[in-house]
């Protein structure tokens, strides 16, 4: 139980960014691990040339790890953005305009599972109006996951760590799920279960997995404090998993932490080399 029934992934937006991006996903395989999930990698813009699309998805393909798991466009991430859905204006335009690129490129790696990050409260938006936009924005996004048979998934993060991102609490988010889920008709949205940002906000983790386990379409870990590796912080991670595959967590685990001052190479020996890869 614990670490050893998980399949995990590597995301590669925080671990291995010492390299270049196309470098990343062959590091990641080196490491043992045969999937990854990344974050929008093109934070300047929505709808990158079509080169820079092939090139990544070749060297995802050449590195022989699947990508299970990518972000809608977000922003400056990381940064201090935290999502555009619900800005209006310009950024919202640029999510929808990022909306059928990144489906596709998923699709074309059978990646299944797309994250849309919410966006943080803007001055002088009256927030009701932030969240109409979000929910017209999130409805576009769950049909296009619908279309290449993905889930789209919704993320609580911190309060301390992104003060003006409204979801910072597993019921904040999951409601949003159900206001999706509700409006579209097709049961596509999910939870994303980050046990870090949870941990951040001081929520009562056991109680979260039991009552959303349900409705949770990915996990992620880093130890709290810090953001570092499971051992770093004092989160119990083990009995965590343990206690999300009792309640019948069947998905990946996303490792989400920070290396520290080592290279991400070494971050990873809190987890023996035979449990990296995906079974």
């Amino acid at each position: 139980m614990g670490f050893a029934d998980q399949r995990f992934n590597v995301n590669l937006s925080i671990l291995f960014t010492e390299l270049p991006l196309l470098e990343r996903p062959a590091a990641a395989a080196a490491a043992g691990f045969t999937a990854v999930e990344l974050w929008w990698p093109w934070i300047d813009t929505p709808t990158p040339e079509r080169s820079e699309l092939d090139a990544l998805r070749r060297a995802i393909e050449d590195a022989g790890v699947r990508l299970t798991g990518l972000n809608f466009y977000a922003g400056e991430l990381p940064g201090p953005d935290r999502g555009a859905l619900s800005v209006p204006g310009e950024e919202s335009e640029r999510f929808r305009a990022n909306i059928d690129v990144a489906a596709d490129f998923a699709r074309s790696l059978g990646c299944t599972a797309l994250n849309a990050l919410y966006g943080n409260r803007v001055d002088g938006v009256d927030p009701a109006e932030q969240d109409a936009l979000a929910l017209e924005n999130l409805v576009r996004a769950a049909r296009a996951a619908d279309r290449i048979g993905a889930v789209l998934l919704i993320e609580a993060l911190n309060a301390p760590e992104s003060p003006r991102y409204p979801l910072v609490s597993a019921p904040a988010a999951v409601a949003v799920v159900d206001r999706v889920n509700e409006a579209t008709g097709l049961g596509n949205a999910r939870f994303l279960m980050d046990l870090y940002h949870l941990a951040m906000n001081g929520e009562d983790l056991p109680s979260v997995i039991e009552r959303y386990t349900a409705k949770t379409g990915h996990v992620q870990i880093a130890d709290s404090p810090g953001r570092g590796a499971p051992g770093t912080g004092s989160l119990p991670l083990e009995d965590l998993l343990d206690r999300l595959t009792k309640a019948g967590y069947e998905g990946w685990v996303g490792l989400e932490y920070k290396p520290g001052d080592r290279p991400s190479a070494e971050a990873f020996d809190w987890l023996p080399a035979d449990r990296r890869p995906a079974r």
